[in-house]
């Protein structure tokens, strides 16, 4: 039997692949439970220096595997109550991870797929991708941070009206109203995340995890608050080594080898 998910570390970047294709990398516990143990692994290994996510086959994720729900029948509130807890553990695992987390994802981003792909910190998309909130199709609201992410990122009307009614967003609508980063020919989505996750491998690692943190919490604390963050984070920043090799290089007028 195929693994459920496919997790690799090289030269810093941790590549995580979703890998249930014939069901469109559908969410289900045995999914969510190798999910969770992927990226818990990756936290846990001080050389990574960037995860990329990504799902095997035409989609990312289609969202939950509704197939649970349909068999529990009249206890699917019970099998929800059991897959979520798994999936918002992932969730805040990816946010609360100092490594960025890129997402590279391809056809279907629905549902929980959605709510997964904007919990990371990029998000590169193939030119096919759809990206579709999906849940009040079925008669349910979103989870996975899904509301929080979508309102932060495109604002309360538009968050409203497009998780409400559920229309598709393709990938450069999505690119140009702040829901993703970068959108490419889907041939050249993996030579693209590899390039992206290199370049943030190369980077400096701790200063890229205060942006991360900083970021995150900058529209959710008061200003005078994020300023002494911003403090304590340069500080901190300017006893590493790569504060030391970052000025070094400045004056040599050479580009900076961090982490070296």
């Amino acid at each position: 039997m195929p693994e459920l998910v496919r997790s690799s570390v090289e030269d810093g970047i941790a590549r995580v692949v979703l890998n249930r294709p014939d069901r469109l990398n559908a969410l289900d516990i045995a999914l969510a439970e190798s999910l969770l143990d992927a990226l818990a692994r990756a936290e846990r290994d001080r050389s990574v220096k960037v995860v990329l996510l990504t799902g095997e086959g035409r989609a990312f994720m289609a969202g939950g595997d509704l197939a649970l729900f349909h068999a529990a029948q009249d206890r699917a509130d019970e099998a929800a109550g059991r897959l979520i807890p798994f999936f918002h553990q992932i969730i805040r695992g990816i946010r609360r991870m100092s490594a960025p987390v890129v997402a590279g994802v391809q056809g279907a981003v629905a549902g929980g797929g959605l709510g997964l792909a904007l919990a990371c910190d990029l998000v590169v998309a193939a030119d096919d991708a759809s990206f579709v909130p999906a849940y009040t199709r079925i008669g349910t609201s979103p989870d996975g941070g899904t509301t929080w992410s979508i309102t932060r990122l495109i604002g309360q009307r538009r968050a409203m009206e497009w998780i409400m009614l559920g229309d598709p967003i393709g990938a450069e609508e999505a690119r140009a109203i702040g829901l993703i980063n970068r959108v490419v020919p889907g041939e050249r989505l993996a030579a693209e995340l590899d390039a992206l996750a290199r370049r943030i491998a190369q980077g400096p690692a701790f200063a890229f995890a205060s942006v991360k943190r900083l970021v995150h919490q900058a529209p959710t604390v008061p200003f005078e608050v994020q300023l002494e963050a911003e403090r304590d984070a340069f500080v901190a920043a300017a006893g590493t080594a790569d504060f030391r090799e970052g000025i070094a290089a400045f004056f040599a007028k050479r580009p900076a080898r961090f982490g070296s």
